[in-house]
């Protein structure tokens, strides 16, 4: 940061300016922040591939049906057979649901199936645009009639509407859910690092406000520009601003410290402690931005739309970190560290803390060190070859067994797999019966299902029942044969959707884009490390190290997946997410350390340097990543599995980059390779000392 930016910010006057302008922000953004729910976008559409075929079947089933329309399938069983009892409640039921006035068609069934011990009835409840958040209601109204039965018949309601319901169930409360449970996790961690009863406050406060102002800006544009916001990137953005904010927090709360025991007035030692840590925090906020706005070229609709929200949600707490927490600091003075105040002219701890023992350690050997870290790692990357991130059936989707999940085994053992989920074909009503036959003789269709075409406006429309579950791969080839079919007819213009087909669609959608959105953000994170570091040597191999504990990271854990927690796959968009956290967040601690390298280097040279940085950040780093790893942890007490193994995945990898791979390897290959890490810059022709003797020239430059 420039000198007149920080004497800006650090003014004895200004500070309380500052204070003033953030409370008014604050008070404006409030009631905007809490709306942000009732413009969340979480009907299928936008989660879903923009220019895909099922996408683009979805908008013209709209001149046949409501694209609000969800399917409730409600099985009945009764293993021994149905009753007549039974038979007559069921047909009641069927009446009962019949007159609910949320209805987009007749009401279909009972049908029974062949062996006698089941039967369904299929409402097609039309909830409005705002229906993902209605079917829990609609359907928890359904199951009192559905269940209110004779003794021994049981009843469960599936489909789409009610695997909506139970969706809606797992993300009830979910934000009150990650705010309390992040802001805990904060609390509790800052409390450890910091040993104040009060300094904790000031990064907590801090937080809370950029998160507020970050969800009124998001609203505003989901409002006013079309922002997609849907529940997975809102809850996203309460962990990502409080995770990053306390971490940029952390950084600049400790050379605060460190520099109010070098100047006697706490003015001073703001100013010096914003214009050294100023860049560090401004590049690693910046490769957060750039990395999450690369995600805006994403096909899929839910992941382009995650960008820009953590991409705002990082500039404003980088804004807040640097303006309102220097503003506070300076106001309270430094009794808010109590009580372990820094006191003018006291000894700096960390010359002597654990990490400077660490570092001492680590000079005795590096080569040694990092090619035993290196194998270690690579050796986690190797359970890479268990994931299986070809996305989550509704079965696997949830942390328990909700009713859904129960009714779609119900249907398997007494119907065609497929039924409620239907496949649907469009195309021109001149070829509707070719269309027709194309279907039915398609392998893993059940030709009776085939229903006739339905036309409006030169349009066939068709649909049919899958032999196959419809979440699972025998389903996915069965689409691709459809679509191979339909295709075939000259001139039908046929395109095939339904839920399995969007399932195909969003799990090809995921791996272009992870093709094209790693690339891009590792050349994003290179320039950005080239330019801050002045270096090509050094950047590439913190981007090596990177890549190397992301890799380890999601080798690890698909690990724990399968055989600790026994999940059934991963969704499709986990390992983009994981890697874009994980990078982008990941090199935050390597700008931190080597940033503070550079700044030592041109005094001492490299390895002293090395050893320097580690003692002065080694703390810090390590709290940050443990505030991180924390607020990312909270997602995985949420009963979804896709939430559950992002934090899960991102906290450890979050964990093994900040103890491991920051403080070992790149401090081991910073040690051996020396000043040539600074290539081309002239500091690399800079004279060093070997390894063996940085223990000891650390001191000395210490002492002096």
């Amino acid at each position: 940061m420039t000198g007149a930016v920080v004497s800006l910010i650090t003014g004895r006057r200004i500070k309380y300016l500052i204070l003033l302008f953030w409370l008014l922000v604050v008070a404006l953004a409030g009631p905007l922040a809490g709306k942000l729910t009732g413009v969340e976008k979480n009907e299928a559409k936008s989660w879903l591939p923009g220019s895909a075929e099922s996408t683009q079947v979805l908008d013209a089933q709209a001149a046949f049906s409501s694209p609000d329309t969800i399917p409730a399938v409600i099985v009945y069983e009764r293993p021994s057979g149905l009753t007549d009892a039974d038979r007559a409640k069921i047909a009641s039921d069927a009446r009962t649901f019949g007159q609910i006035a949320d209805l987009d068609g007749k009401v279909t069934g009972p049908i029974t199936a062949s062996d006698g011990q089941a039967a369904q009835v299929v409402v097609p409840l039309n909830l409005g645009p705002d229906g993902w958040e209605k079917a829990a209601d609609v359907v928890a109204s359904m199951e009192q009639t559905a269940t209110s039965g004779p003794t021994g018949l049981s009843a469960h309601i599936t489909g789409p509407a009610g695997i909506a319901a139970d969706s809606a169930k797992a993300f009830e409360g979910i934000d009150t859910t990650l705010l309390f449970g992040t802001v805990a996790v904060v609390v509790i961690i800052l409390l450890i690092t910091y040993r104040s009863p009060i300094l904790w406050l000031l990064p907590v406060i801090s937080a809370g406000v950029a998160l507020t102002c970050a969800q009124a800006v998001i609203y505003l544009l989901a409002r006013y520009a079309d922002l997609v916001v849907n529940a997975q990137s809102a809850g996203i953005l309460t962990v990502l601003v409080f995770g990053a904010g306390t971490d940029y927090a952390l950084l600049l709360v400790a050379r605060y410290r460190e520099e109010l025991r070098r100047h006697q007035d706490r003015h001073e030692a703001m100013a010096v402690a914003l214009h050294r840590a100023g860049p560090a925090i401004i590049a690693s906020g910046a490769t957060v931005v750039i990395s999450m706005l690369c995600l805006l070229i994403a096909q899929t609709n839910s992941t382009k739309g995650l960008g820009p929200v953590a991409a705002i949600g990082i500039l404003v707490g980088l804004a807040v970190m640097l303006t309102l927490l220097p503003a506070l600091l300076v106001i309270v003075g430094r009794w808010v560290f109590w009580p372990v105040r820094p006191r003018y002219g006291s000894a700096e701890p960390t010359t002597t803390g654990v990490w400077a023992r660490v570092g001492a350690g680590i000079a005795r050997a590096p080569r040694i060190t990092w090619v035993v870290t290196i194998l270690v790692l690579a050796a986690m990357a190797l359970g890479i070859t268990q994931l299986d991130a070809t996305g989550l059936t509704n079965k696997e989707s949830f942390r328990g067994n909700p009713d859904s999940v129960v009714g779609e085994e119900v249907l398997a053992r007494h119907f065609a797999a497929g039924a409620g989920s239907p496949v649907v074909v469009l195309g021109k009503a001149g070829q509707a019966s070719e269309m027709r036959t194309a279907l039915a003789s398609t392998q893993g269709i059940e030709a009776s299902s085939v229903t006739p075409p339905v036309v409006r406006d030169d349009v066939a429309y068709l649909q049919a029942t899958l032999t196959d579950p419809p979440d699972s791969q025998a389903a996915y080839d069965t689409v691709d044969r459809v679509r191979d079919n339909v295709h075939a007819i000259p001139g039908a213009d046929a395109k095939v959707g339904g839920n399995t087909a969007i399932n195909l669609d969003v799990q090809r959608a995921a791996k272009h884009d992870r093709d094209i959105i790693i690339p891009i953000v590792l050349a994003v994170v290179f320039v950005i490390l080239a330019l801050l570091l002045r270096a090509i040597v050094a950047p590439l191999l913190l981007i090596a190290t990177v890549v190397l504990s992301f890799a380890a990271a999601l080798g690890a854990s698909a690990l724990v997946f399968k055989h600790v927690f026994g999940f059934g796959g991963a969704d499709t968009s986990f390992p983009l997410f994981v890697f874009v956290f994980l990078v982008a967040l990941g090199i935050d601690y390597n700008i931190f350390l080597m940033t503070r390298v550079r700044e030592e280097a041109l005094r001492y040279g490299t390895r002293r340097a090395t050893l320097i940085a580690l003692a002065a950040t080694g703390g810090v780093i390590t709290s940050a990543g443990l505030v991180l790893a924390g607020t990312f942890a909270v997602l995985a007490t949420l009963p979804l599995v896709a939430f559950a193994e992002i934090g899960f995945t991102v906290a450890f990898g979050v964990l093994l980059d900040t103890i491991i791979v920051r403080s070992v390897l790149v401090t081991a290959l910073n040690l051996d390779i020396g000043p040539h890490i600074w290539w081309p810059q002239a500091l690399s022709r800079k004279s060093d000392v070997a390894p063996a003797e940085a223990p000891k020239e650390l001191s000395r430059a210490r002492a002096g």
